[in-house]
């Protein structure tokens, strides 16, 4: 099997994962989501799940892995709206006016973050943010065109195109940065996975350092790309986006690929074991 430096996997104290696609599809866990968590939490390795949606809450998606039997602290999962509320905080004066694209994951964290969320375009903003948006709108895209062309800052939560359903490839966050960025000519900001706000952020979290720190994922563009950027050790898992056969195509190599989390768990005890 190409890409199996597995050998790598000694040497790593801390995991990155991805969520849709490598943890679960649609509503429903991909085998060997128990086994991972189980591997990590005896080996007393630290996991954060960094996703690149800002659809939900972090507290929804623990609430729904608690479902699937698995059994996680706040901190062990990381989303995009949390990071971006980081970026805006360290960016914009405390109280400034957002426009906000997106659902209750990424406006509540927004909110909490202490920034005002404007509803329409009749009042000037300091931003236009844009994440996942499911009930998006021509409303909602004629407002943020309209504050994008006098001049707001454009900030996207994450650059994937679709992201993966039990029915299908579904429409994501990149779509609609690409809908605005056509029509105002303004280039988004991209505070998710390939760009190293999120990998800073979940290395932080875990005390970790790029040397001895992980990501699994199953985008190329995003998840390895982004984590052989932040200096990582990449995993690619063929249960989403991408496989083997994306690796020429996109000219990304991860240092391993992986059919399933078991997989995965099955070269890190031959790892530990040589």
């Amino acid at each position: 099997m190409p890409y199996n430096n597995h050998t790598q996997l000694k040497n790593i104290r801390a995991l990155l994962l991805d969520l849709d696609g490598t943890l679960w599809r649609g509503n429903a866990p991909l085998p060997g989501v128990e086994t991972i968590v189980d591997f990590l939490k005896r080996h007393n390795i630290a996991f954060t799940i960094a996703t690149n949606s800002a659809v939900k809450p972090a507290a929804v998606y623990r609430e729904r892995l608690a479902a699937f039997g698995i059994e996680l602290i706040p901190e062990n999962i990381l989303t995009v709206s949390q990071t971006t509320a980081i970026y805006l905080k360290a960016h914009f004066a405390p109280g400034a006016a957002v426009y906000v694209i997106g659902e209750e994951g990424l406006k509540g964290e927004v909110e909490a973050a202490g920034f005002n969320l404007r509803m329409d375009s009749q009042q000037n903003v300091a931003a236009v943010v844009v994440g996942g948006d499911r009930r998006l709108t021509y409303d909602k895209l004629k407002h943020a065109a309209f504050l994008l062309q006098r001049g707001a800052a454009f900030i996207g939560t994450n650059p994937d195109i679709v992201y993966p359903t039990e029915e299908g490839l579904a429409p994501e966050c990149g779509a609609t940065l690409a809908a605005l960025q056509a029509i105002s000519g303004a280039a988004p900001v991209i505070i998710g996975k390939p760009q190293p706000h999120l990998f800073q952020a979940g290395m932080q979290r875990m005390g970790s350092h790029p040397e001895n720190t992980a990501m699994i994922g199953d985008r190329l563009e995003t998840d390895i790309h982004g984590g052989q950027q932040a200096g990582l050790m990449t995993i690619l898992i063929t249960t989403g986006i991408d496989d083997e056969t994306s690796i020429p195509l996109k000219n990304i190599q991860p240092d391993l690929v992986v059919h399933s989390l078991a997989e995965l768990v099955a070269f890190w005890q031959q790892a530990l074991a040589a």
